[in-house]
């Protein structure tokens, strides 16, 4: 399907079709709008790219301009929701196609809950995006509770914020995380696994992307844990804690490979372990968004997704989506070992402070309190005993050590993504000025998309925040770590 044609085809669901479920329709409205606006005139050759992503910027002008007239709105808003129909349902054929042959459910059930659309109504938003309007066949707004899945994607992508996706990466992105569709898959097993499941289940492409004494921890407890476990026929019961005997045990096998800890820190480091594989498994499952060409600088999406015979997006090469696949996983190991780096630089900084050395080992239960348990700088500082929230932020300052976290993710993810990419010949050690400049625009891009920008609102969101995001999860998660390794010293 051509690009011009895409905004005025809409992929909707067909539940009578017997092979697919969803059929392409012709949306005679859009068609009109997009014709009158220069639309059909573009071609689908690399040469019009610019005219294409001109022609899309202007459509999401329109649509988004809050002052303008409704009618002009909502049909450019029409002809948008034709073109990201299709994303939306790659991601729900992707999700099919990632989970395997075991699964219970197909593209098919996914799709009631985000390709809702018909095309057959007009429809705007509100400008914070609350409060839906239809219009009637004579152009008059009508307030409505139907909630268009497009509507949304157009209302919340920003084209121009420095880190923006493309629209088409946004509705796969948005599509994926959509809460209705992530509550019908917790349905069919895949719920939060607890630590000692991930480590018990670990497989050698995991124990792959770990460090060396890592690899040894997870080996050393599965030669205990699963050994165990298997001869109690568990079945399906959830794995309980390591016991006292399991830990004595993994403690004198890992001092055979000369590896000294005690049980209370072998406790943390397995926990620690099992955060990333954690990580891991929400990484290997989630698709990296796009990469510029370094050569050319067209964006280029993953040739791995399922095969649809109204597209030719499947031609990417194999180093290229092998490079992209290592990407994910260096992402979150480079986040987590950030965060400690950065934890521990700035308990340095503060010990070494004439103004704030007393307070230096208030930094870890500060960051309990505000990550952890939502608790605002000015409690915060009642409850260490702070002279107030200025100490309390000076001390604690959670945008600053986002920002410090994200330079040191940015910076390991480009070595090492430069290595394989030496490695497999795509690049020569030093890189092209211009390649690495273009790999370091898009590795902060996808950490801010992925990462940060999501880090940094939360902090910013008030008294009723709440840290969801993938970088308050992880730092929780080392907060927890710190905690329980502390606890077991006293």
């Amino acid at each position: 399907m051509g690009a011009a044609s895409r905004y005025c085809n809409l992929w909707r669901i067909d539940p009578a079709g017997d092979r697919t479920g969803y059929k392409r329709c012709f949306i005679s409205l859009a068609n009109e709008y997009a014709q009158n606006q220069g639309l059909g005139e573009a071609k689908d050759e690399a040469g019009d790219r610019s005219q294409q992503k001109n022609l899309q910027s202007d459509l999401l002008s329109r649509f988004q301009a809050p002052a303008a007239d409704l009618i002009e709105r909502s049909q450019a808003g029409l002809c948008l929701r034709c073109y990201v129909s299709e994303p939306i349902l790659n991601a729900c054929r992707k999700i099919d196609h990632l989970f395997g042959e075991d699964q219970c459910f197909t593209y098919r059930d996914l799709l009631p809950f985000v390709l809702n659309d018909d095309g057959k109504t007009l429809m705007v938003a509100d400008p914070d995006g609350k409060a839906y309007l239809s219009l009637d066949p004579t152009g008059t707004p009508q307030p409505t509770t139907y909630r268009c899945f497009s509507i949304q994607i157009l209302q919340t992508f920003k084209p121009n914020a420095k880190s923006s996706l493309s629209l088409d990466n946004w509705a796969f992105l948005q599509t994926k995380q959509h809460p209705d569709l992530k509550n019908f898959l917790s349905e069919f097993g895949f719920k939060q696994l607890s630590d000692w499941a991930l480590l018990n289940r670990t497989r050698p492409k995991q124990l792959e992307q770990l460090a060396e004494r890592d690899r040894v921890l997870v080996e050393v407890f599965h030669s205990v844990y699963r050994r165990d476990r298997h001869q109690q026929h568990q079945g399906k019961k959830r794995c309980q804690d390591p016991t006292s005997v399991q830990l004595q045990e993994m403690q004198t096998a890992l001092q055979a490979r000369n590896i000294s800890i005690q049980p209370p820190a072998l406790m943390s480091d397995l926990r620690r372990v099992a955060s990333q594989l954690r990580q891991y498994d929400l990484w290997s499952h989630r698709e990296p968004l796009e990469l510029d060409d370094p050569e050319t600088g067209d964006r280029m999406i993953r040739s791995d997704l399922p095969p649809d015979s109204s597209s030719k997006n499947n031609l990417e090469q194999h180093e290229q989506q092998e490079l992209l696949d290592f990407f994910q996983a260096q992402l979150h190991l480079a986040l987590v070992d950030s965060i400690q780096q950065e934890i521990g630089d700035r308990m340095t900084y503060l010990k070494k402070s004439k103004g704030y050395a007393a307070l230096a080992e208030q930094l870890i239960p500060g960051l309990d309190l505000y990550y952890r348990q939502g608790i605002a700088l000015k409690e915060i500082a009642d409850l260490l005993k702070m002279s107030g929230w200025a100490q309390a932020r000076r001390v604690l300052n959670p945008g600053e050590l986002i920002s410090s976290v994200r330079t040191s993710t940015i910076r390991r993810v480009l070595t090492q993504i430069l290595k394989k990419a030496e490695q497999k010949g795509l690049t020569d050690l030093p890189p092209a000025p211009n390649y690495l400049e273009n790999l370091s625009q898009q590795i902060e891009a996808l950490a801010d998309a992925d990462v940060f920008q999501e880090a940094f609102e939360e902090i910013q969101a008030g008294k009723n925040r709440q840290m969801k995001s993938v970088y308050a999860q992880q730092l929780c998660h080392y907060l927890e770590a710190c905690t329980k390794v502390t606890q077991g010293v006293t």
